[in-house]
């Protein structure tokens, strides 16, 4: 076999290998699904945050007035 067929047949293979890397990301696994489920608490914890601070500042404005 020369360079160019064996270069062109691991090009190929390795697109392969990646496209089924991709397609095998598609199935959402436990530890998936575990770090979304933290991400969405971090983002709601920070909504919990903001939402109060804007309360402690329309008290501190209440209470100057």
């Amino acid at each position: 076999m020369n360079a160019s067929l064996l270069r062109k047949l691991g090009i190929a293979l390795l697109m392969a290998l990646m496209l089924g890397g991709v397609a095998a990301c598609d199935n959402e696994g436990p530890a998936e699904q575990a770090g979304e489920n933290v991400d969405e608490a971090v983002d709601d914890a920070g909504d919990s945050m903001e939402e109060m601070g804007d309360n402690v500042e329309e008290s501190a404005e209440d209470a100057q007035n």
